[in-house]
This record gives C-alpha cells, structure tokens and sequence, in this order.
C-alpha cells in the first residue's frame, strides 16, 4: 500500500498546485503593484520640487520643462515590464480552502468509495499463501469485497471440502450456483457437500441435484462418484460399481485417483459375491480409433507454397457435425510427413472418432494459419473409422 498512497500523493501535489500558485502569483504581483507606486509618487516629489525652484526664479521655463522630462523617462524605465493589475473576485481565501478541503474531502471520499481493501488482496494473493488457514481466510476476505464473484466463491467452496467443512461449503456453492447458473459441475459440488452435510444420509435434495446434473452431462464426475458412495454406503454394490465403472472411463490414464476408486469398485464386488449376488459383466468397450495418414503436396504446387504456411489435417464425419473430430497442424516445411489422427486428439469429449462408423480425410493449407480456410486442399474417399491400413492423402486441389 506505501507506493499507491506516494502515487496519490503525487497527485494530490500537482492539484494542490493549480490552487496555490495563482495565490503566489498574485503576492508577487502585490509587490509589483507597491512598487509601482512607489515609483510614481517619487515622480510626483520630483515634480512638485522643479515647480518649487521655477516659482524660485532658479529654472526657467525651458529647464523646467528637461527636468520634467527627464523624471518621466526615470518613471517609464523603472516601470518597465510590470504586467497589468489583475482583477480577481475570489481573493486569496477561497484558493486557500479549497486546497485545505481538496485532500479531506478526496481522502473522504476515497474510504467510503475507493477499493484499498480489494488492492490490498491482490497484492496479498500476489504472494503464496504459507498455510490452507491463510488462503482460506484470503478466500474468506475475497468473497467479503466481491460477493457477486462466482470463482471467489467456488474456490472457496472447494478449501472448505478439504479442510472438513462440508456445511459451510454447502452454502457457499448454492450461493455459486445462484450465480453462475445451475452448471453440472457446480450442482455436483453442490450435492456432495449437501451430503456429507447430512452425515451422509441420502436426501431428496441431493438427490434431485445429481439427477439434474447428470441429464445435462452425464459424464459429470462428481456426481458418479457421490452415486457410487451412496449406493455403496446403502449396499446396493451393483449400482455403486456402475457408476464407478463410468466414472472410471471419463479419468484420464495417469490420474492418481483411478487407484483407489479401482480398489472400491473391487470391495464393491467382494461384498457383492459374499452376499450371495453376481458382478454383472460390463459391456465391452468399443476400441478406440487410430488413423495413419501420409501427406504429401502435388508437385505442381510446391512452387506455389511457402514453408511457414499452415497445413491443417483432420478426420470428419461423412455423416454427423461438420466439426473436426481429430486434428493436427504441421507446416509445408514439414511435409511430406505421417501423422496419427485418434480418439485422444477429439475436438470435443462427445465427438470422437470410434463414435462415427464412417469418416474423411482432409488436409488444408491456410497461408492466413485459419484452418477452416486456405488456399489448396486434399481429401479422401470416405473410409471406416476402424480402419488400420496407412492412408495416403495429396494436397492437390484450389480450397473453394
């Protein structure tokens, strides 16, 4: 805060200058003024005085009159430069309040409208936090200065989960949603607090909380989670492995998690079959999708490109959403040169490529690096997504 209090300071200097330098101005030109006449009323003596001596019989007429002369050229050369009086009806006191009022009333106003306890947060989160109660009191503070912050308060929400506060994170993420919309994320967070909430008693609420946030994503993990939990917890082992199962597949290969929930859904099993029940088979998983595409330019064209231009290539569906369903970018300098198109270069989670039975190749290359526009252009015929063979694809064609 030292350097944003200097910077004001410094402003508060240079407005105080517009105040007081017309106040310093016009003491000097008091001065001027004074002795101005000071200078005049000397002509007037000098005057009087060669009046004095002609009545005298001392000066006659025509030395009278190189005396009087010569007095007003000694009057013009000391008044010489002296600017014109100014008329002012403020006066010195009201520059002098107002420089009094001028910093009080900005001081004032600053505290009441100003945001020092926001600046004062960013340079506090500017520095890592030294321990999880002072980045939740940070967070605490941040949502009291930007009540309406959705992240303030979702951040928030989650410190609470890890430090076992599960009430107050509830509320806190019901006051995000409010704000943010109802998001299947937020909703998930939502209904796990609520539940831990309630000692982990299932509830219409929290159920109505995951239904909603699975029929707007139903890969949303939260919720899968907190569902296999409860049913778990009710010894409904089926349901809980289930819903582990697809939460399992949403996880990515590396994640740590993925240990321990596959260690649940086996005690789930194990339970299961003590019981006297029978894990029910999952369905197999449809194998993923690999393209291998080699892409060379005609040779007619090579002339025609540059190396530093873009060369997009993507698989799309024959039938389905015009949206890339796998992509990759390379430039002209790189080609020819083989590339892999698969489910883990999809666009978007819902658009890979095992999802589509039938796809096309395309390779376009944009001078402008916009992949959706270029200048030449090559695709395939139509193939299966399943397909494993090498493709061959040529850049051969004007982009229309």
């Amino acid at each position: 805060m030292i350097d944003f209090w200097l910077a004001a300071g410094l402003l508060l200097l240079v407005a105080l200058s517009f105040l007081l330098i017309p106040v310093l101005r016009s003491r000097r030109a008091q001065l001027e003024e004074d002795r101005t006449a000071l200078n005049v009323a000397l002509y007037q003596e000098r005057v009087a005085e060669l009046q004095v001596q002609q009545q005298e019989g001392v000066l006659d007429a025509a030395q009278m009159d190189a005396g009087r002369a010569e007095a007003a050229r000694e009057l013009l050369a000391d008044t010489e430069g002296v600017a014109a009086p100014r008329v002012t009806r403020l006066g010195k006191a009201a520059p002098l309040l107002a420089a009094i009022l001028v910093p009080v009333l900005g001081l004032g106003l600053y505290l009441h409208f100003g945001a020092s306890d926001k600046v004062e947060l960013t340079r506090e989160f500017a520095q890592a936090p030294q321990s999880m109660e002072e980045m939740t009191r940070r967070l605490e503070r941040a949502v009291a200065a930007q009540p309406d912050s959705a992240e303030a308060l979702y951040f928030l929400g989650r410190t609470y989960m890890t430090q076992d506060r599960p009430a107050d994170a509830a509320k806190v993420f019901e006051r995000t949603v409010n704000l943010a919309g109802r998001q299947p994320e937020l909703l998930g967070q939502w209904a796990q607090a609520q539940y831990f909430a309630d000692g982990k008693k299932w509830s219409d609420k929290v159920q109505a909380l995951t239904d909603e946030a699975l029929k707007a994503d139903p890969k949303e993990v939260t919720s899968l989670g907190l569902l296999g939990i409860a049913a778990f917890e009710g010894q409904r082992y089926q349901e809980a492995i289930d819903y582990w199962n697809r939460l399992l597949e949403q996880l990515p290969p590396d994640d740590q998690s993925r240990i321990a929930l596959q260690g649940g859904i086996t005690r789930a099993s194990e339970k299961l079959v003590a019981s006297g029940g029978k894990v029910a088979q999952a369905p197999a998983a449809k194998p993923a999708a690999l393209l291998k595409v080699r892409v060379d330019l005609a040779a007619d064209l090579k002339a025609k490109v540059q190396p530093g231009d873009s060369v997009f290539i993507f698989a799309r569906a024959t039938s389905g959403p015009p949206a890339p369903l796998a992509a990759k970018r390379l430039t002209v300098a790189d080609l020819p040169a083989t590339v892999e198109l698969g489910d883990g270069d999809a666009m978007m989670p819902q658009l890979k490529l095992s999802n589509f039975p039938e796809v096309q190749l395309v390779a376009r290359i944009s001078r402008a690096g916009k992949p959706t526009a270029g200048e030449w252009i090559g695709r395939s015929q139509p193939l299966a997504s399943s397909t494993t063979a090498p493709q061959q694809l040529t850049i051969d064609s004007p982009d229309k």
